[in-house]
């Protein structure tokens, strides 16, 4: 049988869909991959600018051996504490930078866990066959039992850093001592020195690398006041590579300095608030900076409560930018040492965090390469972890935490339900244009709606200015969601006011913006335009909306299936209609054990081939996206005789006894109960509409449902008397 897939349904053949009905994919950033990506470089401009930070490096060397010779400090150390420094750079003010580590020495926490193959979503992910850049003080021990052969040195680097195995570790550790299991554990890693690394990382983007690790910073008792929370010109740098690299995100640590007392002219407050302490590369626009919590989760990976780590540097930029983006766990790491390939230890730090929150996005790549046949921009990948991230404390953004706590469900929740409830949009705005797209709210959750975008680097370059307000975006996008003639706002943040709670109001200085509604009811206009004139007449944006009804499909199971024309071999099958749906049908004879299967767009298929007095068997069942698909329909049995084909009776599920068994409440949030006469060994099961079964146990006791993914469920109680099975949904 031929059909045509409409526009609509393209995004339902994913290729996890199409491995289900038997065709082979492999998952992983394949060399043909990396070439997809490489498409769309600049390759010319990439490599003029390796150029440029290779002659810079050069100069730079010379101007070390200088100041060495002069300086009361040493070239490079290890402090008691095991932090290691080295003296890596000359500011343009003759000001000497110091590259530090940042675990800051004194359970491991990863709502990733939920992505794994026994995780609440059960997607089987752990990073297999993606790879993961990592620069340090040095190379990991990459002979460590827990990296397999994993873990490889990207340079010439001889050095081995306790640091760079600690957070190696962190990312892809096998799990040999399952305390030591990295976030994205079947991922393999290429190890840095730090000493080359904006070359490097330019030539490995160049090549298609997706992600890199930079647990260390500028060592923030050796520089003057005005360079804390400035765009200096190692900010400019980083944003040079991922605007020229449009797929590769630089994943920072915000640094441990909060309680330093480093800054005695913080743009706000006072010395010992602990703000205004964000140095080098954090201060980029385009890298995403992470800081440190302190994370209570219970079993079931719901964040309980959170707040920033003591330890963890805090923002704002000078002007006005909300950073650190967000936060992750860096409290108490177990993971992989260097003192030989089977060494463990534990280290405190916004160094731990990053780590954790690198992985989780590694597995996000994996994810969204699975589901739609391709990686993320850096901007959407970015533009998805600050969308999604659990808001702690006062609603909206702040500068101790950004946007809140990553949350890897929540954000694979969102790839899932693409099409269905969200949306994800990589697109572009030329000069003097105007996006803009309605939506309808869902109206059971709050209408979320972002855009992120990869900015060019910023044109000023701070060299010395005390806290400067001059602003490094270039491209000013700006988002408004309206409705009846009222318009929604983004959050916005004050520097000069840094611990007030964010406001609602136009914002000119981040190159993310979002706008959260609560209660959202009916249709809303999103809006995406600009200010001034675009650098290079455009601007790549990714959208990304949540909490809507993007896909007119709907989860119930299709009704009224009858048989229609008939001839001598063959006959059509019928049911109701249903828009945007993508159906699955199975059939087959009696007397075949296994059921075929075809996607149907339309409500009806021809079956062909049939044989006079055979009996055959037919059911169909709706799919909206890849995770959303409907119980498949009662089977309509019948016995063919050509035009005098019979339908025999529907198949019902019949049981032993009756339970009279109901559920309350129904749809439900956070649990069921069950009602009936029921005895005490009474036991259930949940099942999804694809038959797997998700929990069991005692149906005498309220049910937790609050590690279900939303959707609808059959729940099936057997007692001495019988089995009894009634639907429910999750909300």
């Amino acid at each position: 049988m031929d059909f045509k897939i409409p526009t609509w349904a393209t995004r339902l053949f994913t290729p996890t869909l199409l491995l289900f009905f038997g065709v082979f994919s492999s998952f992983g950033q394949t060399i043909l991959e990396r070439q997809e990506i490489l498409l769309e470089y600049n390759q010319q401009k990439i490599t003029s600018l390796i150029s440029e930070f290779e002659e810079e490096a050069k100069n730079t060397a010379l101007r070390l051996d200088e100041v060495s010779k002069t300086t009361r400090w040493n070239k490079t150390e290890k402090l008691r504490d095991g932090t290691e420094v080295s003296l890596n750079d000359v500011g343009e003010d003759g000001t000497l930078l110091y590259y530090t580590t940042l675990n800051d020495p004194t359970n491991q926490v990863s709502r990733a866990q939920s992505l794994y193959s026994n995780g609440t979503l059960n997607l089987g992910l752990d990073g297999s066959g993606m790879q993961v850049g990592v620069w340090d003080s040095g190379i990991a021990l990459n002979s460590h039992q827990e990296f397999d052969t994993r873990a490889s040195a990207g340079d010439t680097s001889q050095e081995v850093s306790p640091h760079a195995t600690l957070v190696t570790g962190n990312i892809i550790s096998s799990g040999m001592k399952p305390k030591a299991r990295g976030v994205a554990f079947g991922a393999e890693a290429v190890t840095h020195n730090w000493t080359r690394d904006k070359i490097e990382v330019a030539e490995a983007a160049a090549s298609g690398l997706l992600l890199s690790n930079h647990s260390y910073g500028i060592k923030s008792d050796r520089v003057p006041d005005w360079y804390f929370g400035a765009y200096i010109k190692v900010s400019q740098d980083w944003d040079k590579i991922m605007y020229n690299a449009p797929y590769y995100l630089m994943v920072n640590a915000a640094g441990n300095s909060q309680r330093s007392q480093d800054n005695a002219s913080p743009i706000y407050g006072k010395t010992a608030d602990g703000f205004d302490l964000l140095l080098g590369f954090t201060t980029s626009k385009n890298a995403l900076t992470v800081a440190g919590a302190n994370t209570k989760l219970n079993g079931k990976g719901e964040l309980l409560e959170a707040e920033v780590a003591a330890y963890s540097s805090l923002g704002p930029i000078d002007d006005g930018r909300i950073k650190p983006d967000l936060a992750g766990d860096g409290s108490s790491i177990f993971s992989t040492t260097s003192q030989s390939n089977s060494s463990y230890g534990t280290s405190t730090g916004t160094s731990m965090a990053a780590p954790g929150v690198t992985g989780s996005l590694l597995l996000l790549q994996q994810y969204h390469n699975e589901l739609f046949g391709h990686f993320m921009k850096s901007a959407t990948l970015k533009g998805l972890a600050i969308h999604t991230a659990d808001d702690v404390g006062t609603p909206g953004p702040d500068y101790k935490m950004g946007w809140g706590v990553l949350n890897a469900k929540t954000a694979a929740e969102t790839l899932q339900n693409e099409g269905f409830t969200t949306l994800i949009d990589e697109s572009q705005l030329m000069q003097g244009e105007t996006y803009s797209l309605e939506v309808e709210a869902l109206g059971t959750e709050d209408l979320i709606i972002s855009v992120s975008w990869t900015d060019v680097e910023g044109q000023y370059i701070n060299r010395g200015d005390l806290n400067s307000t001059t602003k490094a975006l270039v491209n000013d996008l700006d988002i408004r969601v309206i409705q009846n003639n009222e318009t929604n706002l983004p959050w916005k943040l004050n520097p000069h006011r840094a611990n007030d709670t964010a406001t609602k109001a136009d914002n000119s200085v981040d190159p993310f913006e979002r706008v959260d509604i609560k209660n959202a009811k009916g249709s809303y206009t999103i809006v995406i335009s600009h200010k001034g004139e675009l650098k290079n007449g455009f601007q790549d944006f990714s959208l990304i909306v949540s909490g809507a009804k993007i896909s007119n499909c709907s989860l119930r199971a299709p009704e009224n299936i009858e048989l229609g024309s008939l001839n001598e071999d063959s006959l059509v099958v019928n049911w109701s209609e249903a828009e945007e749906t993508l159906f699955e049908v199975r059939y087959k004879s009696s007397s075949e054990a296994s059921w075929k299967s075809d996607l149907i767009t339309e409500n009806n298929i021809q079956l062909a081939n049939l044989i006079i007095g055979e009996d055959y068997e037919i059911k169909v069942r709706t799919i909206c996206t890849e995770s959303k698909t409907s119980e498949f329909s009662e089977v309509l049995r019948f016995t063919f005789n050509g035009t005098e084909t019979q339908i025999l009776e529907n198949e019902t599920f019949s049981f032993s006894g009756s339970l009279g068994i109901s559920v309350y409440p129904n749809p439900a949030v956070n649990e069921l109960k069950i009602d009936g006469e029921l005895s005490q060994d009474a036991v259930y099961s949940i099942v999804t509409s694809s038959g797997t079964i998700v929990k069991k146990g005692s149906a005498v006791e309220k049910v937790s449902v609050t590690d279900l993914s939303s959707g609808l469920y059959i729940l099936v109680v057997q007692d001495y008397s019988g089995i009894q099975s009634t639907k429910f949904y999750k909300n």
